[in-house]
């Protein structure tokens, strides 16, 4: 006998021309990636020296992967967990079909184009937002950005100097790029002691950020940079920063060891929330 809501469920399919399920009938629900976990795979795999995968993401990335196989993007070697160079390219090659273009399109999932890959396959969960683009300190950041920048000039108690902010696409030379996207910030230092700059690195590191001291003896000003770990607007040189700090570099061309101050786990900002 079909209980009471089995019924009205089969009469409402009726009225709009579908096919009902049949009584007892169970619907499959659909696997789901995190995006967090696919965000932290393609900013460290495609930095890596061989094709480890990152902890915790093998499942999501592997969804992503079938995907973009199942569109004819990426070849079938490469559906393995890894969101290493070829996966980040394949993955770019669809935002372009969908006529994203500039850091839109380079490769670094977002969830628009996460949730249009999975449509019929996967869903979406541990959704990350950059937010909307705002002015603060006198710089361009976005949402998420400065709610990381207000809680770290909270756990400093002072207030911090911003010299070059995000989505400042040819702004200063030496950045090579980074800013171009979001969740880039130059950070100055005049009047702090090297002490103190360390805390400050330390402290931005703490609540998601990859901060390093710009020294002259790397052909710097003193300055801090950070990049907003998994930022979804992250540039391309961003993202390999990003990637680099996690895997213990100083976020350079030369990928030196990392002189920055350690803090353990590297979390980014919604691990820090849930911390």
């Amino acid at each position: 006998m079909l209980t009471k809501v089995a019924v009205l469920a089969t009469a409402t399919a009726l009225s709009l021309g579908v096919a009902a399920a049949p009584a007892g009938a169970e619907v499959t629900a659909l696997p789901t990636a995190s995006m967090e976990a696919v965000l932290k795979a393609a900013q460290i795999d495609p930095r890596r020296a061989d094709s480890a995968l990152t902890p915790g993401a093998k499942d999501s990335v592997l969804l992503v992967e079938q995907a973009l196989a199942a569109k004819g993007l990426l070849a079938q070697q490469y559906v393995d967990g890894h969101f290493g160079t070829s996966t980040i390219t394949a993955y770019s090659s669809y935002q372009k079909s969908l006529g994203y273009t500039g850091i839109d399109a380079s490769g670094l999932p977002g969830k628009t184009s996460l949730e249009k890959l999975g449509e019929g396959r996967y869903t979406v969960t541990a959704v990350v937002s950059a937010g909307s683009r705002l002015t603060y300190h006198g710089k361009t950041m976005n949402t998420r950005t400065k709610a990381m920048l207000v809680k770290a000039e909270g756990l400093l108690g002072r207030q911090l100097t911003i010299t070059q902010g995000s989505y400042n696409p040819g702004g200063v030379g030496a950045s090579a790029g980074t800013h171009d996207g979001g969740g880039a910030l130059d950070i100055g230092v005049e009047g702090m002691s090297s002490t103190t700059r360390t805390d400050v690195a330390r402290k931005l590191r703490q609540v998601g950020f990859a901060a390093w001291v710009r020294t002259p003896a790397q052909g710097f000003a003193y300055h801090i940079h950070a990049i907003a770990l998994s930022d979804p607007d992250l540039s391309s040189g961003a993202q390999h920063q990003a990637g680099d700090y996690y895997l213990g570099y100083n976020g350079l061309a030369g990928r030196g060891a990392d002189d920055g101050p350690a803090v353990t786990p590297k979390l980014t900002w919604e691990e820090y929330q849930r911390s």
